[in-house]
């Protein structure tokens, strides 16, 4: 991996078009890095790829770059990457979600209300920064889109058309004996997804406590949801976010060949 520092920028990337920093780039760069003009920084965009630029110049606090050479194009095969739905939990677990969610290549991160989500306001700014960190840090080419908390019925309704719904059921069907008993669990997660075909997935993980008995049939009922299990063993929700993408990342996504620098 490069020790060149790596920066998202909104600005559009082009040979010799200098951009600016905002404040806290330009104080990274400058003042915790301790770089001077000339110094190489490789910036993206989601859209550009990723180019290799130098500070050019700095006024008092402010820094600007400037690309010089384009070194990885943007992938074309954007939307292949699954859509994650999930109902928060305490901040720093949250916080753990949006930042293993992106580093998994997660497109779009979906905060859910369920009944038994305890946790009932997000902060979309703090989930940016989260997610605009771990992209800088891990060889993405874009930031995932992070969505405002809404009810789960209204989050599934608001999905493409034709996207199927992957949703971690730990439940048996038996009420009188813990988490439901053998009968009616879901089949296992490898064996669910290679029969979705090309379709565009959506993953969807439950509150702690998981879904009541109305919701986990209400999503059973549905024709384009998928129940899955993750084993035997009962899995906090950010485990089961990281259980759950790189399952479909070794399955359907970019681990299964290739440089080993993840473009989703």
């Amino acid at each position: 991996m490069s020790s060149t520092p790596r920066l998202f920028v909104s600005h559009d990337l082009a040979e010799g078009k200098a951009i600016p920093l905002d404040d806290e780039q330009s104080n990274y760069l400058l003042r915790v890095l301790r770089l001077s003009a000339g110094a190489p920084v490789r910036v993206f965009n989601g859209r550009d790829g990723e180019w290799e630029a130098v500070i050019g110049e700095v006024q008092g606090k402010r820094a600007s770059l400037v690309p010089e050479r384009h070194a990885r194009a943007q992938p074309t095969v954007a939307g292949s990457a699954p859509i994650l739905l999930f109902a928060p939990v305490k901040k720093a677990q949250t916080d753990f979600i949006v930042e293993k969610a992106t580093e998994l290549g997660a497109a779009r991160i979906c905060p859910v209300l369920t009944e038994r989500t305890q946790t009932r306001t997000v902060r979309l700014d703090r989930f940016r920064k989260i997610a605009l960190e771990a992209a800088e840090q891990t060889e993405r080419l874009d930031l995932p889109e992070i969505e405002d908390l809404a009810p789960l019925a209204a989050a599934l309704d608001a999905l493409a058309p034709g996207t199927q719904i992957v949703f971690c059921d730990e439940a048996g069907d038996d009420a009188s004996v813990p988490w439901g008993g053998e009968a009616g669990r879901a089949g296992p997660i490898a064996d669910v997804l290679p029969g979705l075909g090309e379709a565009p997935v959506a993953i969807l993980i439950g509150p702690e406590g998981g879904f009541t008995p109305d919701e986990r049939a209400w999503l059973r009922g549905r024709g384009d949801t998928h129940a899955v299990s993750l084993g035997p063993r009962i899995l906090r929700a950010e485990t089961a976010v990281v259980a759950a993408l790189s399952v479909w990342q070794a399955l359907k996504g970019d681990w299964r060949g290739g440089s080993g620098v993840s473009q989703s």
